[in-house]
């Protein structure tokens, strides 16, 4: 964004006063390695938005990313940097210029050495940004003086287009790009965070969906090595990442998509963005959905897979929490047609087959849910068996790996239900990030502003931020949390009644497992 409308955002924010001088006390600056930036206040929290941490990707696409040419003249920010190029996304500028990052703090160069929370958007490495409402760490800042920095990186073919068997050594990195982007925004964390008031040596990684599954890959990445040192998944997981003979073959299929044979592929570095964004279209010949592109095993970032055939050594000593949500699926399945709130017991088997992603008998499945909860009705069965086969099972397995190896390690369940389609959906995919940021009043939010939901949100946000503080996630604010162990599973289970449950929907979890996991996108 150019400085002419920063600065008309200044404006429209109130934040100039006549004749264009900035009001006293609302442009806090701060300067980092590559050159000064000015935000804004909110309230007593110092916010910068869009402060470049690499350079623009678009010269270097496929390539792993370089830190931004130094500035000298103060840079306004005040505002998101683009996304990353995406398919059916509008409502933000999208750019391959994308590696901005955004920091809320209570202070500025005050020797506090603040926890610094680093927030890592969900999307299936596919879509999304750090620039989502939900995201805004100001909240989080006043309840537990920490600093929180959101960011954006390389997202799907141009984060995870894997060229090395096509386009030659030139392009030996671009299977991982997008997570090389990461790297490089934690490497500028450790390197400026100081200037905010925060504390280097006390990073804490946190992330929904793909933005766990993000975290989940940097622990075997010798790349992330030390950048990170305390870690919190919700609903993110990646057990294993794709290997190179699929990653290839996606990466033919999406190249005939936009025009291209194999033996041109070095091409698709030079085409416009937008061409690249029309290929994404193309259905996965692996998986149901369009084309999956995700970290890739390439022997250079990832040298083996982040929990198989165990956890990877690189992460044990990192206390981490694991969660997820009791009722996954019904975020991205309740609109799936024919309509699951309308099924018949003789459909269950057969839609509930391709969604648990897994090989096992449907017809024995619904037959053990029956038996287990004779309560529920066909609708309940199909989301929670695709809930236990497709979204948890990746979390739990990570969980038992890290248990094995004796590495700290905190469990939860989210069962407090929103209220998103009348209360239909439960506790779904994603509802956990308003609670972990104290933003359950914040546009998106999926639950209300009631007493309720605000004590869940006290409790969840204060044991993220008793993690980034001290490596441990109990607090006050909550009933004592055990380490999951595989003896008792205790897991945290946050609702209007809190409580710590021991392997909860432990049947479930016995049913899957004696079936192979294979990681979506495998």
């Amino acid at each position: 964004m150019d400085h002419l409308n920063r600065r008309d955002l200044f404006a429209a924010a109130g934040l100039l006063l006549p004749g264009g001088a900035f009001a006293a006390g609302a442009s806090p600056t701060a300067r980092t390695r590559h050159g000064p930036v000015r935000g804004y206040a909110d309230g007593t929290i110092k916010v910068f938005k869009g402060v470049r941490y690499g350079a623009d990707t678009g010269p270097r696409r496929f390539r792993p990313p370089v830190a931004p040419t130094p500035w000298t003249k103060t840079l306004e920010s005040v505002a998101h940097g683009p996304a990353s190029p995406q398919a059916g996304k509008a409502d933000e500028p999208q750019s391959e210029d994308c590696l901005f990052l955004n920091v809320w703090t209570p202070g500025l160069r005050d020797g506090a050495r603040r926890p610094v929370m680093v927030y890592l958007h969900g999307g299936a490495y596919a879509s999304g940004s750090g620039s989502s409402p939900l995201y805004d760490g100001a909240r989080l800042c006043r309840r537990g003086d920490v600093v929180v920095v959101t960011l954006n990186h390389r997202l799907n073919v141009f984060g995870y287009g894997f060229l090395a068997k096509l386009a030659g050594p030139g392009f030996a990195d671009s299977g991982n790009a997008g997570m090389l982007d990461i790297v490089l925004a934690l490497k500028w964390v450790g390197d400026n965070i100081s200037e905010f008031g925060g504390d280097p040596s006390r990073v804490m990684v946190f992330g929904q969906s793909g933005g766990g599954a993000k975290i989940a890959t940097m622990m075997a990445m010798p790349a992330a090595k030390g950048l990170f040192h305390s870690a919190a998944t919700m609903s993110g997981q990646q057990v294993t990442a794709s290997g190179p003979l699929h990653a290839t073959e996606r990466m033919e299929l999406f190249l005939k998509t936009i025009g291209l044979s194999p033996d041109r592929a070095a091409e698709a570095a030079t085409l416009p963005a937008a061409r690249l964004v029309e290929g994404l279209a193309a259905a996965d010949p692996f998986t149901p959905g369009r084309l999956y592109f995700g970290p890739v095993l390439d022997q250079r970032s990832l040298a083996r897979h982040p929990f198989y055939p165990d956890a990877h050594p690189q992460g044990l000593k990192i206390p981490m929490i694991l969660g997820n949500t009791h009722d996954e699926t019904r975020a991205f399945l309740a609109g799936s047609k024919p309509d699951p709130f309308a099924m018949r017991w003789e459909e269950v088997a057969s839609r509930i087959g391709p969604e648990m992603r897994v090989d096992i008998d449907p017809d024995h499945v619904v037959a053990t849910y029956r038996r287990l909860y004779p309560h529920y009705s066909p609708t309940d069965v199909f989301f929670a068996a695709t809930t236990a086969g497709r979204s948890w099972r990746g979390q739990v397995i990570e969980a038992e790996e890290r248990a094995r190896a004796g590495a700290p390690g905190w469990v939860y369940q989210l069962d407090l239900r929103t209220g998103a389609q009348g209360g239909r959906l439960g506790a779904p995919h994603a509802a956990d990030i308003a609670l972990a940021f104290d933003n359950v009043t914040a546009a998106g939010s999926p639950y209300a502003a009631t007493p309720a939901h605000q004590k869940v949100a006290d409790q969840m946000s204060e044991a993220f931020i008793a993690l980034a503080r001290t490596g441990d996630p109990n607090t006050a604010a909550l009933p004592s949390w055990p380490r999951y162990e595989l003896d008792r599973r205790a897991t945290m289970v946050f609702d209007s009644d809190t409580r710590v449950v021991d392997d909860p929907r432990g049947d479930e979890r016995r049913l899957f497992e004696a079936v192979p996991y294979v990681q979506p996108g495998t």
